[in-house]
């Protein structure tokens, strides 16, 4: 993250009051605010002089003829630099969150509530990416005749999810329990993806030694038994109601609103900035660079890993004045407990 010039002790003090004065109440700060809370006892003419070094430095800006300033994408970049590692969660808001995932077990479960929860205490946007991995492997297979030209078939996944569906076809029930056999023998633990690409393969590859068990694989894998429900990757977005309260541009609020509604951006916007290999939550300000409607918001997110592995992303997007102390904390939180639960319900 590029950083501005070194600033002394009591240029860091007061630009750290501006940038929390602003992100408090969305007015300019002038000198006269900043003195009369100054514990150093500063004059405003003292406090205007380090205000006038700190906007030299790229630190603040002036909006239009206001007397006060606000801070830059620098100065928020510094107070950032400042805040890591410095402060923990509130009391209130780890007991929302340790309640919201009570008896949670599931991937999937687990990132819907992540997106909700990081809204709430956020009170801005909050974002999860659940990605397949290992967790989602197959665990096992079972097929069901329910009666003429009727299949239920059931996949259960490592991460407790289970998916089911009705094929319209005709096996007796000793076909697909031999079907069903094989599958869970040889493919436990693969992707489905890579379960579908070998069966795929070896279909193909063994056409003209076909037996009864492989003609029964064949009709379920064509028919669907074998898909999954989802993508690779699974967005949750929620809280965008959060962002009509702080953007009074209507044309740029429905271009958020637009940008937030297609989950393949904000999936291409979280790759773009969390590394899978970073330990640390990351804040990104100014997110112009991925997608134009983001310019002035900032992402505060960390990837959810099971161990080593990482399962997934989880993020808030809000503006430049977002509670960042809280919502560092929150998501750093949750993401630690995203690897104890997991780990935990294998």
């Amino acid at each position: 993250m590029p950083q501005g010039p070194p600033i002394g002790e009591r240029e860091r003090e007061i630009l750290t009051a501006i940038v929390e004065t602003f992100i408090v109440t969305g007015e300019p700060v002038g000198s006269r605010t900043l003195a009369r809370a100054n514990r150093e006892g500063l004059s405003p003419a003292t406090i205007r002089n380090v205000m006038s070094d700190l906007a030299d430095s790229g630190y603040l800006e002036q909006p239009h003829t206001s007397a006060g300033r606000v801070p830059s994408t620098e100065a928020y970049r510094y107070y950032v630099e400042q805040l890591t590692g410095k402060a923990r969660l509130s009391d209130d808001d780890e007991n929302i969150i340790q309640k919201s995932f009570h008896g949670v077990t599931d991937v999937q479960e687990f990132m819907e509530r992540t997106s909700h929860v990081l809204s709430l205490i956020s009170r801005n946007v909050g974002v999860a990416v659940a990605i397949r991995g290992s967790k989602n492997a197959l665990e096992h297979v079972y097929f069901s005749r329910l009666g003429d030209q009727k299949v239920l078939a059931v996949l259960v996944t490592r991460s407790g999810l289970v998916r089911d569906r009705v094929l319209r076809m005709d096996l007796p029930q000793d076909d697909l329990d031999a079907a069903a056999r094989f599958l869970n023998e040889n493919f436990r633990g693969w992707t489905m993806e890579s379960m579908r690409n070998e069966l795929a393969r070896r279909l193909e590859q063994e056409r003209s030694e076909y037996d009864r068990l492989m003609a029964s694989v064949e009709q379920l894998y064509k028919q669907g038994a074998l898909a999954a429900d989802d993508g690779a990757q699974t967005v949750y977005v929620e809280g965008a109601s959060n962002l009509v309260a702080g953007e009074h541009d209507r044309d740029r609020l429905q271009e958020l609103l637009r940008t937030l509604e297609e989950k393949q951006k904000i999936v291409g916007l979280l790759g773009a900035y969390l590394d899978a290999k970073q330990e640390a939550v990351r804040v990104v300000i100014g997110l112009d660079q991925a997608l134009p409607s983001m310019r002035n918001f900032v992402l505060i997110g960390a990837p959810a890993r099971v161990g080593g592995e990482v399962m997934g992303s989880l993020a808030v997007i809000g503006p430049t004045r977002i509670d960042y102390q809280n919502t560092m904390n929150a998501v750093s939180y949750i993401a630690r407990m995203f690897d104890k639960i997991l780990n935990e319900s294998e």
